[in-house]
């Protein structure tokens, strides 16, 4: 039921496979290293080194070589590592490159290191940053990583009752239009919108729900006028949005405004658009263990774990949050992909980050999880 997703997903695979035709993807220079084309593969005699090669290798996807750099006491298997770095089940890992990666030391000894790494990935859905920290030994003249065991979920086989809400859309003959029947648009509603500049520039923000009973696909416009009146910009919610929006469910939105300052902003028109669709309320997906916390690197970072419910797999999860002051003004829209496919009966964690600029401001927050499975259209 997605049409968005889907259509990001096929133009953003077609850009991987040509980048990957074309060799592209040299990696970036580790931290203190030169980076540049490699000749051959230095012995890895520093942690360092150990880890721009294993790096280098998991980028050119030579998993031989990747996996001899993962001390033989890593608690992994071969092929448990290998998916680690390639994702299974059409998940949005799977569908990912390794762009490049950055690396610093966090502690080193005479035998035993530990390196933080930042990955960059291009996914169809955009970049995306991971940070990692890797754990380094000594064992003879090279250094080899402490790789830890990587939870697949082993779904037993079971029977799941199907009890959830569905709604189908007949379109009827040829000359049939909406209205001549008396089916109108589902009727959707903007609830709230802020407008605030960013580190890139304007962005507009707020919450729409669908107040039909009637599932309804949503698009929310918005246009920034001078003081003349006239248009500076106009931008969409693209896909900081729950597009498809049951009867009474309520979604974030965030436009984004590059390079735009409110400055110059004297007024904004909003358009929200919407039109009947099929849909259903399954897959269930439940939110919980939900907290704020600050991750590795000091941020303030949303955690929480996302559970599947329902007997199928998802295979793309997005989690969108809308955050809220102490007077219930969305302050802030933020979002992030859960690049593992969620499997029946399973969880995975998922994390998004709030700007520095807002955290002190945040007292609550509302999470709505859109998602994307292969073979449903």
């Amino acid at each position: 039921m997605k049409f968005t997703l889907p259509i990001i997903l096929v133009v953003g695979t077609a850009v991987l496979m040509v980048l990957a035709l074309l060799g592209a993807g040299q990696p970036r220079g580790t931290v203190g290293i030169a980076a540049g084309p490699a000749v051959y593969t230095p012995k890895a005699s520093s942690p360092e080194q150990a880890a721009k090669n294993l790096l280098t290798d998991v980028q050119r996807r030579n998993w031989d070589r990747a996996f001899a750099a993962v001390s033989k006491s890593s608690a992994t298997d071969k092929q448990s590592f290998i998916q680690d770095w390639t994702g299974s089940n059409g998940s949005l890992r799977s569908f990912s490159a390794l762009e490049g990666f950055d690396s610093r030391p966090l502690h080193i000894t005479a035998n035993d290191a530990q390196m933080r790494v930042r990955l960059h990935w291009t996914t169809p859905v955009g970049p995306i940053e991971d940070v990692r920290d890797l754990h380094w030994v000594r064992e003879g003249d090279v250094w080899r990583a402490l790789w830890p065991k990587v939870q697949i979920p082993n779904v037993p086989a079971q029977v799941i009752p199907v009890t959830y809400l569905r709604w189908d859309l007949v379109t009827g003959g040829a000359n049939d239009e909406w209205g001549a029947k008396n089916v109108d648009s589902p009727h959707v509603r903007i609830t709230s919108m802020n407008a605030v500049d960013s580190a890139e520039g304007a962005v507009v923000m707020g919450e729409v729900v669908n107040e039909d009973t009637v599932p309804a696909f949503v698009n929310v416009n918005a246009t920034l006028l001078d003081g003349a009146g006239s248009a500076i910009d106009e931008e969409s919610s693209f896909d900081k949005i729950d597009h498809i929006l049951l009867p009474k469910q309520v979604t974030p939105y965030r436009i984004d405004f590059p390079n735009i300052s409110l400055k110059s902003v004297k007024s904004v028109r909003m358009d929200q658009k919407a039109t009947l669709v099929p849909a259903s309320a399954d897959p269930v997906i439940g939110v919980m263990n939900q907290k704020i916390e600050a991750d590795v690197q000091g941020k303030s970072v949303l955690h929480g774990d996302l559970f599947n419910q329902s007997g199928q797999t998802v295979n793309i999860s997005h989690v969108i949050v809308s955050f809220y002051d102490n007077n219930a003004k969305v302050v802030w829209v933020a979002d992030g992909y859960v690049d593992r496919a969620l499997l029946p009966q399973s969880s995975e964690p998922f994390a998004v980050e709030i700007p520095r600029s807002v955290a002190s401001k945040v007292q609550n927050f509302h999470v709505v999880v859109d998602h994307y499975s292969l073979g449903r259209s």
